[in-house]
């Protein structure tokens, strides 16, 4: 079942990040469409598409795979295969989700370009996690992924076809004008009275979570390309990276290198006037993670008390895309995040958490 592009993935094996890594400066790490030819202008695009999100662009922490054969899951077990742009924020999340529950899973890296990866789907986006508990099932959506399968987890009553019909999709129109698909209750564990009290133990808490959960795919994505592409020199920098890490052929990375980042330094000021962001982005990212610090709170470890619920997994999902790269850095210096994403990181490393 392996092949090219394709890992097993068990845990999360984490590099130690480039900030903790290189000599200090301050009091902390580091500081702290088509155009051109019809090629040409699909390269920029499907580099564009490898970052995720509406935002469309972003990095990923490096990480190292640990291998495994199909042979070595356990029988039974829930089968899965993500299919990712590894630079993607959403891709991220899922990622983050799985490796904290302890759950196998095969990756399928998909050339951002061709995407011949997912031909076999009329929903052209990832992620994209394909999940056998018996019978295949295509799941769509970060969002609905995750509270699908950790309704799963926690619910075994009905099959995971019949939890995914709970979020069916739904065509709405955006302010531009453009038909987008959107699905519904995709915040929503689709629990029963007494397994709802056993993960919520009052209503308090789910409603928090559900909101920072939003607000992480609704307002935090959002900030992250504006932010790595911020200069020339940060724009240059992610596109290296992005090449480095993604499906890329040779010329296929050359061109998405030099002319991607150009491209999207310029994209990224688009961007930060839609979002109605400050003249200097990183301000709105430094108040971003400022303000889910103050709602975790001086007095809890994680959103979730002890252990990270589903929107600590969310925002640490989103954020660590930026790890090596100089807003992730600065970020850590300029607020008060440091803490909680250090404990994020030990604790997903912990993988296998009791449902």
């Amino acid at each position: 079942m392996a092949g090219a592009g394709r890992v097993w993935r068990v845990g999360a094996l984490l590099l130690p990040p480039a900030w903790r890594l290189w000599a200090p400066r301050r009091a902390f790490g580091a500081a702290a469409g088509r155009g051109g030819s019809k090629g040409s202008g699909r390269l920029v695009l499907g580099a564009a598409f490898a970052l995720g999100g509406s935002a469309g662009l972003c990095l990923a922490a490096r990480q190292r795979l640990r291998e495994h054969s199909a042979a070595e899951l356990p029988a039974g077990s829930l089968q899965l295969t993500l299919y990712q742009y590894k630079t993607c924020p959403f891709c991220s999340k899922v990622r983050a989700f799985l490796d904290y529950h302890g759950l196998p899973y095969e990756i399928v890296e998909v050339n951002p370009i061709m995407r011949k990866e997912i031909k076999f789907s009329s929903y052209r986006k990832v992620p994209i996690l394909l999940a056998n508990a018996g019978s295949p099932l295509q799941l769509n959506d970060s969002s609905v992924i995750i509270s699908a399968i950790k309704t799963y987890l926690i619910s075994r009553r009905n099959s995971l076809e019949e939890i995914v019909s709970f979020y069916p999709p739904v065509k709405t129109m955006t302010e531009q004008g453009k038909e987008v698909l959107e699905y519904e209750n995709k915040y929503w564990l689709m629990l029963d009275e007494k397994e709802t009290k056993r993960v919520y133990p009052v209503k308090e808490v789910r409603v928090e979570e559900m909101k920072w959960r939003k607000w992480a795919d609704d307002w935090l994505v959002h900030l992250i390309s504006p932010n790595v592409y911020r200069t020339p020199k940060e724009a240059l920098a992610s596109f290296d990276y992005i090449v480095r890490e993604g499906k890329f052929g040779t010329l296929e990375g050359l061109f998405a290198k030099y002319v991607g980042a150009v491209a999207m330094f310029f994209v990224s000021k688009r961007l930060k006037k839609r979002h109605q962001l400050r003249d200097d982005v990183r301000e709105d990212l430094y108040e971003a993670a400022n303000e889910w610090v103050k709602a975790v709170g001086k007095n809890r470890l994680f959103m979730g008390g002890n252990q990270p619920n589903l929107a600590d997994l969310a925002v640490y999902g989103v954020l660590r895309v930026m790890e090596g790269l100089e807003a992730f850095d600065d970020m850590m210096v300029h607020t008060n995040i440091q803490p909680w994403y250090q404990r994020m990181e030990e604790v997903i490393q912990k993988t296998g958490v009791a449902i």
